[in-house]
């Protein structure tokens, strides 16, 4: 039946029978399917033209919806079973969600032009006889957008939310905050937009080019633009997590507020939103003041990302450069006074205060592995805190997002906090997709649309307990070379339909996969990215308009390879 990502059963009708629609087919929506009915109407409408009225009081209706644990089956909330025979279609679900996610599956099964806007004349509708029973593996299947280094507006996020959802992937990473800009409206501090989100001119290619860009970037989401996205996704099962980073990648915000840097050793006022790829060297200042100011952005944060449909407030805490607090007399003072392990304990303290702080508020802290490092030492915990604390120093439910390798979830889950697995090596999908001249600005290792369908979340070394803090794992869109849309589709598509099998599926070990199978399901696949308008790598290599002849990616001629 050709669906991504495959179900954990699916029995197709062995005569290879067919249930036909009228031109005017009624749904039968029961109690808690009203949102799915609606998503019907909307997407499918669009589609085929049909306008699913309700099917009436005591009319079966071709397309039945119902949500009841019992008759969904034993696979936890997410589960659904979608039955298609002589009297029309059963979809059920054990909640909401697994309803939504059945339907995703219908729609696969209508087949890519299900994905249009408007219906194709002459076209008819018909679905094959069969059985499925299905549910996800993990709970967290999600990807990170970075629309920090180049902005993506908000039509760009919803689009995302959609192909998402046609993935059965559920979780939106939003990477809002960064040296090169800051992408999210708050109210009290307008400067942040007002000069953070705008940088001048942008390199062109891996920071080892000469070339640039010069025409000023930027732009930023409105908070009413962040609620129509976090409503957009929670109508569709996706949840939104932001992410504002701190202490290093913060230029864009000292930038705006030179008041935030160390300026006993840098001229923070002369700073500007950061025009260059890397990491930069300006980070947070460890003062009080900082902290509040920060408190204040994620008080505004919090009402944008409401607690029941984000539960999860991500603050980076990667790549931290320690030069300026090793230079700074203030910073060192404050080692001093806090009595942390230098500047790597510096580090952690900003991270432990806002662990405690989002924890106090009902939120989860998730950061990127580094987050486990600074040791628990004096400072560790609040004065007066009671709050159960791991071994790292951390409140047990702070989230570890393992970016650099396996290593850092393992600890993390060893340590017991809960993971999500998103290694660099594996799922980073800016990387290159093959290793010919053609590809646009090549980055990082060669990760094919087979190697991803290879990556496992949970690495062998496990424990069962300490396996069981794997949630799920994310694909991750850094975006420095993706300059727009076109670009990031060529970068995520078609690998993003490996990953989403990855997470969803109950697959063998990765060197078992049916890989071909996997491949020749992908060929009706692409047909459904047709119909969405997605600009995927085809499967030959890029066309010629997705080449980017000239500029320098990394590794570059005489650069040691990326192990």
């Amino acid at each position: 039946m050709d669906l991504i990502p495959a179900p954990r059963n699916a029995v197709p009708d062995g005569d290879g029978r067919r249930y036909a629609f009228g031109p005017r087919p009624a749904l039968a929506v029961g109690p808690g399917a009203e949102g799915v009915a609606r998503w019907l109407r909307r997407e499918l409408g669009a589609a085929t033209g049909w306008e699913l009225p309700d099917a009436g009081s005591g009319a079966r209706g071709d397309v039945r919806l119902t949500v009841d644990p019992e008759r969904a089956g034993a696979g936890g909330p997410e589960s659904y079973r979608l039955d298609i025979g002589e009297d029309g279609v059963e979809l059920t679900g054990a909640s909401a969600a697994g309803l939504f996610w059945g339907a995703q599956t219908l729609r696969q099964l209508l087949g890519p032009d299900a994905y249009r806007r408007a219906p194709l004349p002459g076209r008819t509708w018909s679905l094959p006889y069969a059985a499925v029973a299905d549910a996800p593996r993990f709970e967290w299947r999600g990807m990170m957008l970075d629309i920090a280094r180049h902005f993506l507006p908000k039509d760009g996020v919803l689009r995302y939310i959609d192909l998402l959802v046609a993935h059965k992937l559920n979780v939106l990473h939003l990477h809002l905050t960064d040296d090169q800009g800051w992408r999210i409206e708050i109210k009290r501090y307008p400067r942040l937009t007002e000069t953070g989100a705008w940088r001048a001119r942008s390199r062109w290619g891996h920071r080892a080019s000469p070339l640039w860009n010069e025409t000023p970037h930027g732009g930023f989401l409105s908070q009413d633009d962040v609620r129509e996205i976090v409503a957009y996704a929670a109508e569709r099962h996706v949840r939104v997590v932001p992410e504002i980073d701190v202490p290093g990648h913060s230029q864009a915000a000292i930038a705006a507020h030179p008041e935030l840097g160390n300026t006993d050793v840098v001229d923070t006022a002369a700073l500007e939103v950061w025009d260059d790829w890397g990491i930069s060297e300006n980070v947070l200042a460890p003062t009080e003041g900082v902290l509040r100011f920060y408190e204040g952005v994620f008080e505004e944060l919090l009402e944008l990302f409401p607690a029941e449909v984000s539960p999860f407030v991500h603050v980076g805490g990667d790549e931290c450069p320690k030069a300026q607090w090793k230079a700074s007399p203030a910073a060192q003072e404050r080692i001093a006074e806090l009595g942390v392990d230098g500047e790597d304990g510096l580090q952690s303290w900003f991270i432990r205060h806002f662990d405690r702080w989002l924890a106090e508020r009902g939120r989860r802290l998730v950061g990127w592995d580094e987050i486990l490092e600074g040791g628990a030492g004096a400072g560790a915990r609040a004065a007066g805190s009671g709050d159960e604390v791991s071994a790292v120093g951390l409140g047990k439910g702070a989230v570890v997002s393992s970016w650099r390798g396996y290593a850092g979830g393992v600890a993390a889950a060893e340590a017991g906090h809960d993971v999500v697995m998103c290694p660099e090596q594996q799922v980073y999908l800016d990387h290159r997709q093959a290793d010919g001249p053609d590809e646009p600005m090549p980055i990082g290792y060669v990760r094919t649309l087979e190697d991803v369908y290879r990556f496992e979340p949970v690495p062998p070394k496990l424990s069962p307990e300490a396996a069981a803090h794997v949630l799920g794992a994310q694909a991750n869109v850094w975006t420095e070379v993706m300059e727009n849309q076109s670009r990031v589709d060529y970068q995520v598509f078609p690998r993003l339909a490996a990953f989403a099998e990855v997470v969803w599926s109950t697959l063998p070990e990765p060197e078992s996969r049916d890989r071909a199978g996997f491949e020749t399901r992908m060929a009706t696949h692409y047909a459904r990215l047709d119909a969405l308008g997605v600009e995927y790598r085809p499967p030959g290599g890029p066309l010629p308009w997705q080449r980017r002849p000239g500029v320098l990616g990394r590794p570059i001629e005489g650069e040691p390879p990326i192990v």
